[in-house]
């Protein structure tokens, strides 16, 4: 029986789950008279949380809570560092990550409670710092539309990261808070191949829908940057230059950068992927991750599992500081405004 390879996803394998003690396994495929895992459907699960905003305890990451109204993310891109947190739901950190998705109905309720707390001061809160907001789903759900209409009325500063066109929907309240210097939009561009980004992050727009989308919103006066991230030895290192001239010809004011790392489960589902699909270069960019990060691709360590260390490290630094400079020059995000929060929401007219 050979093994089946599920196109439009990105992991191909559903690890076990930590947290479980029994997990269903494949040692000996060929005794299967009928093929054990059949092409993942997107499953649809309903939860209503008790809480929907996050401290980020995270030193190293920029922000300090975060909000994500999805769990897991169809977007299947295959280095998420997201996908272990999917575990603690009771999924895996593989396939169920991108084909079982949690949505959160109520978030919308839950951030408008958390700003109407009697000892809250406004804060910047960024939507997806876990999962992509602006997902397939939303289509559907509405709730980032929703959350950033609450954000707007009660005037608090936030943050969007996306690799998604759809936010283009929601032009109106993102203009609306770019007027108050109320919102920073950041997307997510990790290379300009269209067939490697397909294989690399199945269902996310392309990276010319990206950067369209990104120069229609700065047109419009929404502050727009760039992550290139993360960046992967012998796949994207070299495209940095044109990732950043790209960007900033689509009005970018910022950008920044990660190696990559694969913590967790990661690690498994990321070189079961590249065997499959680059196996001429698989042994080679494995090592280079591990050497970028102190001989383990899984680096826990603040800061460094960020940027990474050594000869590839220091050199994407090197570069990315010359045409970060050369590209962007002094541009620069707007500071949030903290003096717009109305408190308990209510308009007021001196």
């Amino acid at each position: 029986m050979e093994e089946e390879y599920f196109k439009g996803r990105g992991a191909q394998i559903k690890p076990a789950n930590p947290f479980f003690q029994q997990s269903y396994v494949t040692e000996h495929i060929e005794g299967l008279d009928e093929k054990f895992q059949l092409p993942p459907k997107t499953q649809v699960f309903i939860d209503h949380p008790k809480n929907v905003v996050n401290k980020v305890t995270s030193p190293d990451v920029g922000m300090e809570y975060s909000i994500n109204p999805y769990q897991g993310c169809e977007h299947g891109c295959i280095y998420c560092y997201a996908r272990n947190s999917h575990t603690y739901w009771g999924f895996s950190a593989g396939l169920d990550f991108e084909t079982k998705i949690v949505v959160k109905e109520n978030a919308p309720q839950l951030l408008e409670s958390f700003f109407l707390k009697k000892n809250y001061n406004p804060v910047p809160i960024v939507i997806s710092g876990n999962t992509d907001c602006y997902q397939p789903l939303e289509r559907k759900y509405k709730l980032t539309r929703k959350l950033l209409e609450i954000f707007n009325k009660y005037q608090n500063p936030v943050g969007i990261i996306t690799k998604n066109g759809l936010i283009r929907r929601d032009t109106d309240l993102l203009m609306d808070l770019a007027k108050s210097r109320l919102v920073h939009v950041y997307f997510s561009i990790t290379s300009l191949n269209q067939k490697f980004q397909k294989v690399f992050e199945p269902r996310t727009a392309n990276p010319k829908k990206r950067l369209e989308t990104m120069e229609f919103l700065s047109s419009k006066g929404v502050p727009c940057g760039v992550m290139t991230a993360p960046i992967i030895p012998s796949f994207n290192d070299h495209e940095l230059p044109k990732l950043l001239k790209s960007a900033a010809d689509a009005g970018a004011l910022s950008a920044g950068y990660t190696i990559v790392r694969l913590n967790g489960q990661n690690g498994e589902i990321f070189r079961d992927w590249l065997e499959k699909n680059y196996p001429d270069r698989a042994s080679k960019v494995w090592n280079q991750i591990g050497h970028a990060h102190g001989g383990k691709v899984n680096d826990s360590r603040w800061g460094t599992r960020i940027k990474g260390e050594g000869v590839f490290a220091e050199n994407v630094a090197r570069v990315f500081k010359i045409f970060r400079k050369k590209y962007f020059g002094d541009r620069e995000m707007p500071e949030y405004n903290f003096s717009r929060f109305r408190k308990g929401g209510s308009y007021q007219l001196f």
